[in-house]
């Protein structure tokens, strides 16, 4: 099967290959020799890339062994579970884009400056999760700042077997400590997120694929020069002169890693937003599928330039992706930096700003779209009209199994988070709070207080799910809020961060479409109007 996109009124059958093509009279298609050698020529690489026979098997082997591949999680005690499917049976997909600034090889020390880093482990300075819904008819493109502080779990390195303890530190820090996998599962264990699958790409990477698209359009406001002041060592070398400019090559790759000249790292993610916007559009205008020579290089050139888990480690996987989020209109994609605050600990790092950030993480857990240019029927599905889904589109209740006061329920203090300490003796608070309502047997975790964004109510298997559903009822916790869990041997209700005080958890309001927080700093995909202002020392 063709994978060339059919023109309108091309020849699709014998009969129409005949005389009455060669009239030549009004209305009729005259098509040039060329385009149909570039048609045909474009059906034979679609087959090559499928590697349906012959030489096209061998070349799609080649494709296959460029790509290099990894363990989707670097920890196995994540609590983020997918999101349940919508009424026609489809979920979210969630892929974690990381970039990396390894200088392991030649070609990335050349161009990533200092050469006395290599051999060092590598930073993963770039993360940016992209959320695709559960429709495919909208995306996000989430990113978290590379010096935000968070809690980092246990992770084992996959290459090494080397296991590295939890700890709170810096985010982009978590690929040193097990690879992707470990990040994937930091962003998991911040967000409660279920992160399919992740893609790593380094500076050589980044200048590849840059090449092999043809070029970005970016904007400044003003001429900027990205480089070594008397007060700040370093810089990309970006520099341009204001206004509009198609970049690529290692010019785009100086345009991402711009940091200074934009005056933090919070503006270098707007930035890296507006780049990543401009090449989706630029690739939604390209029909590659005419041009051979430009999808072998497109082909060549993300093989090469893309590290990722290993379920997605083959070119059609990878295809079928890009063409996924190729079919996303432009409107429909919202790209947002992590409401954060200066961490009080380090004001050269930052934290996620409680009520901003949880917002956003339930957004995508619930997959609720950031902007609000779908339909009206569309926003019925993703939960503003829906009684399922204004329960976070939870299924119906189950009978109990045990009496209340037979059934065993264990609270632990999940209420520490990065920028408040645990409050002590909240478990026995709400222990005694399911005591009153029947639960006579509730007892509390004497272990050490752990962290949690959220509570939620676990419970181990399918005979306990009615059990757990009616202690989160007590409580007031929401059924979406109530999951299975492995780790648990009975009904364990986990105290997050987000319920600190009170006998009733506290009523969370569901987000609607395009409900983002205001400091998340959106970026619509269309919007073709923004350009970067430079910090004054980096004009000329």
């Amino acid at each position: 099967m063709s994978l060339a996109p059919r023109t309108a009124g091309a020849p699709e059958g014998p009969g129409r290959h005949g005389g009455g093509r060669r009239g030549g009279g009004p209305g009729r298609d005259r098509r040039p020799r060329r385009r149909r050698v570039l048609r045909w020529s474009a059906i034979v690489l679609s087959v090559v890339i499928l590697g349906t026979g012959g030489a096209g098997y061998l070349y799609y082997e080649h494709l296959n062994g460029n790509i290099q591949k990894g363990r989707r999680s670097g920890a196995d005690d994540s609590k983020a579970q997918r999101t349940r499917p919508n009424a026609a049976g489809q979920t979210p997909l969630n892929i974690l884009l990381i970039g990396s600034d390894s200088r392991n090889s030649d070609e990335n020390v050349k161009l990533g400056g200092s050469k006395d880093n290599r051999g060092n482990p590598p930073l993963g300075d770039v993360q940016m999760l992209i959320h695709l819904s559960a429709d495919r008819k909208s995306a996000a493109m989430v990113s978290i700042p590379r010096d935000t502080r968070v809690d980092i779990p246990k992770c084992e390195d996959p290459k090494t077997g080397r296991t590295y303890p939890a700890t709170n530190g810096i985010i982009n820090t978590s690929l040193a400590r097990g690879g992707a996998g470990c990040t994937l599962a930091t962003w998991e264990n911040l967000t409660g997120v279920y992160i399919d699958h992740w893609m790593t790409i380094d500076f050589a990477g980044v200048v590849r694929m840059a090449d092999a698209i043809g070029g970005v359009e970016v904007c400044v406001n003003q001429n900027v020069w990205d480089r070594p002041t008397p007060d700040q060592p370093g810089g990309s070398g970006l520099k341009m002169k204001a206004g509009r400019k198609k970049i690529k090559g290692v010019q785009a790759l100086q345009w991402l890693r711009t940091r200074h000249a934009w005056g933090s790292d919070l503006m270098r993610a707007r930035a890296q937003h507006m780049y990543l916007n401009s090449m989706l559009r630029t690739l939604k205008q390209q029909n590659i599928f005419t041009d051979t020579g430009r999808l072998t290089d497109l082909a060549e050139a993300a093989t090469k330039s893309l590290t990722v888990s290993e379920e997605i480690g083959t070119v059609k996987k990878l295809y079928d992706l890009g063409m996924e989020l190729k079919s996303v209109p432009t409107d429909r994609i919202t790209s947002v930096t992590m409401p954060n605050v200066q961490d009080p600990e380090n004001g050269e790092h930052v934290v996620p700003e409680k009520g901003g950030a949880d917002k956003v993480w339930r957004m995508l857990r619930e997959d609720v779209p950031f902007d609000k240019n779908g339909k009206s029927d569309e926003k019925d599905k993703s939960g503003k009209k829906s009684d399922a889904a204004k329960k976070g589109g939870a299924e119906p209740a189950r009978d109990p199994s045990t009496e209340p006061s037979r059934l065993g329920v264990l609270v632990q203090n999940a209420t520490r988070s990065s920028v408040e300490p645990a409050v002590q003796g909240r478990a026995r608070a709400v222990a005694q709070v399911l005591v009153r309502h029947g639960y006579g047997m509730a007892d509390t975790d004497t272990s050490a207080p752990v962290s949690a964004d959220e509570t939620v109510v676990r419970y181990p298997s399918a005979e306990l799910e009615g059990d757990a559903q009616a202690v989160a009822e007590a409580l007031g916790i929401p059924a979406s809020q109530v999951k299975r869990s492995t780790d648990v041997s009975g009904v364990t209700v986990v105290v997050g961060a987000d319920w600190r005080t009170g006998a009733a958890y506290p009523k969370k309001s569901a987000p609607e479409a395009g409900d983002l927080p205001s400091n998340s700093d959106a970026i619509n995909g269309s919007d073709t109007s923004k350009c970067m202002d430079v910090y004054k020392p980096y004009q000329w």
